[in-house]
Order: C-alpha cells, then sequence, then structure tokens
C-alpha cells in the first residue's frame, strides 16, 4: 500500500450520527527517517521534543516495525510490531519509531458521543493506552477498508466507516480481552462448555456448585472464571436464559404463568413473576398481552 492520509470535512448530520472520522492514514516509515513526514496540518503535526495534544480520538496500529510511547498518563513504553496506540482528547502524548527498523503505522482519527460514553464507562482508558493485540488481518481489512471510503467520499460514507471504526474497537477490545485470559490461564473450551451445560439446564434449576463439580473444578474458580471470561455471572447467565425462553413460551402457546414458571425450575409461579418484571419491566400477563397485539 501507497503512503496516504487524509483529513475529512464533517457535517452536522455526520456530528448528529453519534461518531464522526475526522482523518485517516497510512504511513511506511523507512530506517532514519524524519517523524511524522510532512504535510499534516498544524495541530496534527509534532515533535519528539514538544509532543502533541489532540482534540480527537485516534486509534493507531503498528503492522510493522518498532519504536517508543509516552504520555500525561503513561511512562515511556517500548512499541513492537502488533501494537495498537489509543490517543485521547486533551491527553499530551509523543511517540516514533525506532531508527533502526522504521515502522508501518495505520491510523484513524474520530470523535462523537458514542466513543466518549465508551470511555466514559471505562473500556478504553488514557491509563492503558498501548494494546498489544498482535499481528492481524482483520485490523489491517478494516483499516484499508476505511482508507477506500475516504478516497472518494461517496455519500453516506462517514455513517458507513464510522461502523467500521466500532468494529475496529470491538476487535481490539476482544483480542486484548482473550490474551487477559490466557495469562489468568481460563480456558476457553471450558467456560463454552460451562455455557452449553446452562443452556441445556434452562428447564432445571441447577446448582452451579454442582456445574463446577461436573466441570473438574472449584466453585470459586469457576465462578470468577465464567465471569471474566462473558461478563456476567454463571447464576445471572441461566436466568437470562430461563427469561428469553419464558418470552417465547408466553408468546407461542397458551400455558399458565403457573406452569411456565414450573417448566423452568422456578420455585413458584410469585418468584418467577417478580424475576420475569425485574428484568424485563412487565409483568408475565401484561407482556403477553403486548406481544400478541403486534
Amino acid at each position: 500500500m501507497s503512503n496516504y492520509f487524509k483529513y475529512l470535512p464533517v457535517s452536522d448530520h455526520d456530528i448528529n450520527w453519534g461518531l464522526h472520522v475526522l482523518n485517516a492514514g497510512y504511513n511506511r516509515i523507512s530506517k532514519a527517517a524524519n517523524y511524522p513526514p510532512a504535510g499534516h496540518p498544524a495541530g496534527h503535526y509534532f515533535n519528539w521534543d514538544k509532543g502533541r495534544i489532540l482534540d480527537e480520538y485516534q486509534l493507531i496500529y503498528i503492522s510493522k516495525g518498532t519504536g517508543i510511547f509516552e504520555s500525561a498518563h503513561c511512562k515511556q513504553l517500548h512499541i513492537n510490531e502488533g501494537a495498537v496506540i489509543l490517543l485521547f482528547p486533551g491527553e499530551w502524548h509523543r511517540f516514533k519509531p525506532d531508527p533502526e527498523t522504521g515502522w508501518d503505522e495505520y491510523w484513524v482519527g474520530f470523535k462523537g458521543d458514542i466513543i466518549s460514553n465508551i470511555a466514559k464507562k471505562n473500556f478504553i482508558s488514557p491509563h492503558l493506552p498501548l494494546l498489544q493485540v498482535g499481528l492481524s488481518d482483520q485490523l489491517i481489512d478494516l483499516f484499508s477498508a476505511i482508507l477506500e471510503k475516504t478516497k472518494t467520499e461517496q455519500p453516506g460514507y462517514q455513517p458507513l466507516i464510522s461502523g467500521m471504526i466500532l468494529h475496529l474497537l470491538g476487535e481490539v477490545y476482544a483480542k486484548t480481552k482473550l490474551q487477559a485470559l490466557e495469562k489468568e490461564n481460563i480456558s476457553e473450551i471450558l467456560i463454552n462448555k460451562a455455557s452449553i451445560l446452562l443452556r441445556e439446564s434452562v428447564h432445571t434449576n441447577i446448582a452451579i456448585e454442582k456445574l463446577a463439580e461436573e466441570l473438574h473444578v472449584s466453585y470459586s474458580w469457576f465462578r470468577k472464571a465464567f465471569k471474566t471470561f462473558t461478563g456476567i455471572a454463571p447464576h445471572q447467565y441461566l436466568l437470562q436464559l430461563k427469561i428469553e425462553k419464558a418470552k417465547t413460551l408466553l408468546s407461542d402457546s397458551t400455558k399458565p404463568i403457573k406452569e411456565i414458571a414450573f417448566e423452568l425450575g422456578f420455585e413458584s409461579s410469585f418468584y418467577f413473576s417478580r424475576i420475569f418484571k425485574n428484568k424485563t419491566s412487565y409483568a408475565p400477563d401484561t407482556y403477553r398481552k403486548l406481544v400478541r397485539k403486534l
């Protein structure tokens, strides 16, 4: 791929979408070359001594080479190929390739309420701006697709590439989460097996302790590992499966609510109704009437 970058105009319509792209590019920085290359606007150009502060988020992927990075919240770190750098608005930072190796970089700059909310919820943080995700065809393909769309600026391209950015962020998040699981020695195969067993137990009231015993692991380890992997405690995972099954039974059958509660392993119809309303905001009989009107 040839070196390329573009700074993009943004309409009010693009901003109202919730996420908009400000710039994107690809550079192959050769050994001992000046960095960053010339041609960038004053607000984006910087030198190592001064660093810079941007008014946007940027995601940078180093697909080849090494270098160093430093920011206000992060001491100087070594960058290896396969690293993702996350830059945050208002955050001083600086980075550069090693003159002995150079590097290949893809980047995209963006803003909007969607990414601000993702940062606010701590899915990304200036305290952790460097993520080692490894070499990834998926990331390169997504960056390449974004760059191609910016070249022509066809109608509607902004929401389209904004969706690609969310895909990029999702890929990065998923890869880092899997790496964290590997470090904690949490087996994906074991958690997948547990998920299958929980799905097969939707009509019972299986004890999570018994499930851990079947998997030959301790209850405390299993509960923590399952939540780390899925984001949901095993008991809540099973409960959500039961509620989804209850929605189907309420929609597609005339079974009494008491029978549905019994079929799904709830201790009483009163308890089932209370849990169902807590999870859906509707009592079971109200939910049944609503869906049958649709």
